[in-house]
Order: structure tokens, then C-alpha cells, then sequence
């Protein structure tokens, strides 16, 4: 591969992760502020969707939510950590493999940079049929969400085969 290629692919996916971390930054930050400007959380409300402004100190969909800074300390580490480790599986990652991987960093990366600058993460989408409400998440949350379930999809109808001839 020339570098002009490397740096092509680098390019791409740059921006791809780029683009996924401003869309989750600008709609937090668009919620915020409609939040602060009408003094309410509560922000809009319809028959199976709300935009509900929530501060997530926990992680996805406000699991292991505690008022402890030591314990949000530690689980803003292994994200951290996770993050990094995600940077050495996209250098040996191609295809639907690497965008996955793309779109669950273009997320963390959003929602880490809340949980450092804000101390928790905004979620604001709330789905719900009648009273029942699946967790309030954020865009960060979708881009994480369908990685993961590519990177599952992908793990399960990956030619096994294939894959121990290689090893």
C-alpha cells in the first residue's frame, strides 16, 4: 500500500469519526441550550417520542449510575482504555469491521468528551409506547449501539473458515 493510499484511508476515516463526534456534539449541545433558554428538561413530547434532557453519570443508558467521584473516575478510565484499544484494532481492521469500529469510537469519543468537560453525559432521546420507556440515550449512544451490533452481525457470519487459514 503507497502512503498516498495510507493517507487517503486515513483521511476518510478521519473524518467519518470526526463527523459522528460533532453530529452527537452539536445535537447535545442544541438540547442544552433549548433546555436552559425554556427553563424546563422537558423539551418536546409526542405520542412515542420526548426530547428530555437528563446529565448520564453512569455508562450506556445510565447503567452503574453512582454518586461516588472515585468510582466515575475509574469508569471514565476503562473507557478511556477501551477507546485505546479500539485505535489498535482499526490498524488491522477492513471493510464493515473497520466502520464498525469507526462508529463506536466516533461515539465514545463524544460521550467521553462529556463525562470529562460536563461530569456526565447528556441524554435527550426518549422512545416510548404508551407508559413504557426504553432508556433515554443520545446520539453518541446510536453510533456505539449499531457498531456493536455490526461487530456482532459481522463475528457471526464471518466465513469461520477463512479466518483459521489465515492463523
Amino acid at each position: 500500500m503507497t502512503l498516498k493510499n495510507l493517507n487517503k484511508n486515513f483521511l476518510i476515516n478521519l473524518i467519518f469519526v470526526l463527523s459522528i463526534f460533532l453530529f452527537d456534539r452539536l445535537s447535545k449541545l442544541y438540547v442544552i441550550y433549548l433546555d436552559k433558554k425554556f427553563f424546563t428538561s422537558e423539551i418536546f413530547s409526542s405520542k412515542f417520542l420526548n426530547i428530555n434532557l437528563i446529565w448520564n453519570e453512569g455508562i450506556a443508558f445510565g447503567l452503574l449510575s453512582l454518586k461516588e467521584d472515585r468510582f466515575y473516575n475509574i469508569l471514565t478510565l476503562i473507557i478511556a482504555l477501551v477507546i485505546f484499544i479500539i485505535f489498535f484494532m482499526l490498524r488491522s481492521s477492513e471493510g464493515f469491521k473497520k466502520y464498525s469500529l469507526l462508529m463506536i469510537l466516533g461515539g465514545a469519543l463524544g460521550n467521553i468528551y462529556d463525562r470529562i468537560f460536563y461530569k456526565a453525559v447528556p441524554d435527550f432521546i426518549d422512545f416510548h409506547v404508551g407508559n413504557f420507556h426504553w432508556f433515554i440515550f443520545n446520539i453518541a449512544d446510536i453510533f456505539i449501539t449499531i457498531g456493536v451490533v455490526l461487530m456482532i452481525l459481522i463475528e457471526l457470519f464471518e466465513d469461520k473458515n477463512e479466518k483459521y487459514e489465515n492463523l
